[in-house]
């Protein structure tokens, strides 16, 4: 005898907003749930979306392949390029740069990792310059020259990753042709209101502007940073997080396309914030992101306008926006994706990622008509961690600098850390080991390069590499890693070449 209850399963969901979250969640939804259940994006061409995230992380990949996208056409869709990691100017002290790399430092030639390696090689005065020397990925960026990684883990061209650049509307639109063809409705129309359940709290439907009423069972917020359903309508909260990253607004412009289009992100500290260039095949991303404690709009505008490689292709574009994360994502029967669940600024990439594993973290709790908030409570906490993952990976960088040039940055180097944050950088600092959440988005490579690329030293090597010393012969390996670096990335072509060769954009 079956004692089991019975699953009633959705049969309808409706996803307020489109843009990139909007048109990720419903790609998502309709490639897992087929046509079973009714998926209804609701947008409005008027209100527009913010698409200046143009800057990805390497898991948008799997994101992509799970969808079944193929690369090389979507970077042709999107004005693409792609992205070897983010190389940081004027961060740690005036007139220094570092990079963070996606993927490893050196290669592994024992059971010491190799960072221990060159750290104690480094303290000793056996090797000159930055960890950055020892990165395939940086070695490339800085050469102009791109090629896939080589999945034979002996190759020195296995030991890097990549990501991309691209439009992000143009990406929106790519999605949307992608979840239309697969039974997805979109209604034009501006979402007012919303209409709850008397008894339980939950959402009964959204109405619009021109008066239209649309009922579902369940419902995705993707309305911005207006946060419309879980805001407005169900009043989820908001921990504000601009005590550690103090940055309010951005303003945003475009430039031309670059003659030679970089392989990566480039991040400009500034006096009141940072500078971001984002190169695509049809044009250049730029936006400076700033405190407006420390500055004015018209000021920040001109800091951006100044600095850019080329004349603005459009009027600037100024965004405010809050930092920190919903204190609920999932509330009753409605989920808030991208920046109506949280925002944390771009300095990482991370936005494209936080819609990504919201959606993915959906469909791994998803609801049936019973709603358990079980699966809300479970999703919050999961999300809630990560927020704050991210959220201390980014503070290190504003709170790991030497620079007083400015009140910003003065303000930055004083104040007080989170503990999960200051117990990392003890251990760093202490004796070079890395304290980490295997559930930590950036891995060791990534808290390595920003650790020793602002500056904060070991006052000794881990203890293995000393150990090991003697039974390997270290010098000779690093030479040897030099070596097989320079040899491939003298024969791979120009990061234009490869793109025109193999996903030239209709757009450029």
């Amino acid at each position: 005898m079956d004692n089991g209850q019975r699953v009633l399963p959705l049969e309808s969901i409706i996803i307020v907003g489109g843009g990139s979250a909007g048109w990720m969640t419903a790609a998502a939804l309709a490639n897992t749930l087929g046509k079973s259940c009714e998926i209804t994006v609701v947008e409005s061409e008027a209100i527009g979306t913010v698409g200046v995230g143009e800057a990805t992380i390497p898991p948008i990949r799997h994101f992509n392949q799970r969808l079944g996208i193929d690369e090389a056409t979507f970077v042709k869709e999107t004005g693409g390029s792609y992205k070897l990691g983010i190389e940081f100017v004027d961060w740690a002290r005036l007139g220094h740069s570092y990079f963070h790399p996606f993927g490893q430092h050196g290669a592994e030639f024992d059971s010491v990792p190799f960072y221990h390696f060159w750290m104690q090689e480094s303290l000793a005065g056996r090797v000159n310059g930055p960890i950055d020397n020892f990165s395939m990925g940086w070695a490339m960026a800085k050469a102009g020259k791109f090629a896939h990684p080589l999945p034979d883990r002996r190759q020195i061209q296995s030991t890097y990753d990549y990501a991309y650049h691209f439009d992000a509307v143009l990406y929106a639109a790519f999605l949307r042709k992608y979840a239309e063809a697969r039974g997805v409705k979109r209604i034009e129309g501006k979402v007012v209101d919303a209409a709850l359940n008397a008894t339980s709290g939950a959402i009964e439907s959204v109405q619009l502007e021109n008066g239209e009423t649309h009922k579902a069972e369940f419902f995705v917020d993707c309305s911005g940073f207006r946060g419309l359903l879980i805001e407005g309508a169900l009043e989820a909260g908001y921990d504000n997080w601009q005590q550690w990253l103090p940055c309010d607004r951005a303003v945003a412009a475009p430039s031309p396309k670059q003659t030679d289009i970089a392989p990566y992100t480039r991040s400009t500290a500034k006096a009141a914030g940072w500078q971001w260039r984002i190169p695509l095949q049809h044009r250049t991303g730029n936006g400076y992101v700033h405190c407006g404690e420390f500055v004015s709009e018209d000021e920040a505008t001109e800091t951006l306008l100044s600095s850019l490689e080329g004349e603005a292709l459009v009027e600037p574009r100024m965004l405010r926006f809050v930092t920190g994360r919903r204190r609920k994502f999932w509330h009753k029967n409605c989920v808030a994706i991208g920046l109506s669940a949280g925002f944390m600024e771009p300095l990482e990439s991370t936005s494209l990622h936080l819609i990504q594993y919201g959606i993915l973290r959906l469909l791994a709790l998803f609801p049936d008509k019973e709603m358990s908030p079980l699966l809300a409570q479970e999703y919050n906490a999961q999300t809630a961690a990560e927020y704050e993952r991210i959220r201390d990976f980014l503070i290190l960088h504003y709170k790991a600098t030497s620079r007083d040039d400015a009140e910003l940055w003065r303000y930055c180097s004083s104040m007080a850390t989170p503990d999960s944050l200051q117990y990392k950088i003890d251990h760093f600092r202490n004796y070079g080991l890395l304290v980490s959440d295997e559930r930590e988005l950036f891995k060791n490579p990534s808290w390595i390069a920003v650790y020793l690329g602002q500056d904060i030293v070991p006052e000794r090597a881990p203890a293995l590499a000393a150990m090991r010393s003697g039974a390997v012969p270290v010098a000779d390996r690093m030479s040897a890693i030099s070596a097989a670096m320079d040899g491939a990335v003298a024969a791979m072509p120009s990061h234009s070449e490869f793109l025109a060769q193999h996903c030239p954009s209709p757009h450029a």
